[in-house]
């Protein structure tokens, strides 16, 4: 049976409570993100998947426009809202979560492009904290590709890479690179940081 969520249920207070079991995987597009939570996900832990694709998903099913490449603005407005939702409903499931991107990387997006950051995202990056460290992955030119949902190439994915981990370092988070190396290695690893 679901649980049907009440309206008292759904907390962001929550959030600083369970921190440390909220882990932000982050870094190149392409760099195997996707596969690495896979992996995690198959080893029976909690995952989400990354905002931005899915709100590209679903903006190119419904002919939408909030499109990283045709209104950005708007685009971030509905990722950073999905990340806010992605934490609260992990704070509020419990266990350890992972997170494919979150609300740095859609402020690091924004800042790149040379758009303003609202205040209401820096309150929200701010107040709705990750655990420290933030795991990075970083540029694998052997496995990029593109598709439907990632158009840009690996010279624009490798200049985003270095923007997000400036960003993620000016909000106070620690980095640690995981290797390139298999999938179940970089899971291997990524658990070993972790107690």
């Amino acid at each position: 049976m679901n649980h049907v969520l009440n309206e008292g249920e759904y907390r962001l207070e929550n959030i600083a409570a369970r921190r440390d079991d909220l882990v932000m995987i982050s870094g190149c597009s392409g760099g195997g993100k996707s596969t690495l939570l896979e992996e995690l996900s198959r080893r029976g832990f909690a995952t989400c998947e990354e905002p931005g694709r899915q709100v590209v998903r679903e903006q190119l099913f419904i002919d939408g426009d909030a499109l990283p490449w045709t209104n950005l603005s708007l685009f971030v407005e509905l990722t950073v809202s999905r990340s806010i939702n992605f934490m609260t409903e992990a704070s509020r499931r419990g266990g350890r979560t992972f997170f494919d991107r979150g609300i740095v990387d859609q402020i690091a997006g924004l800042e790149q492009a040379g758009h303003a950051v609202p205040p209401t995202y820096l309150r929200a990056v701010e107040s709705l904290r990750y655990r420290r460290p933030v795991f990075l992955l970083p540029p694998w030119p052997e496995i990029y590709r593109n598709d439907a949902e990632r158009r840009h190439d690996l010279t624009a994915a490798i200049e985003a890479f270095h923007h997000l981990e400036n960003a993620y370092r000016r909000f106070g988070y620690d980095l640690v690179e995981v290797p390139r190396m298999d999938v179940r290695q970089r899971a291997d690893f990524i658990l070993s940081m972790l107690p």
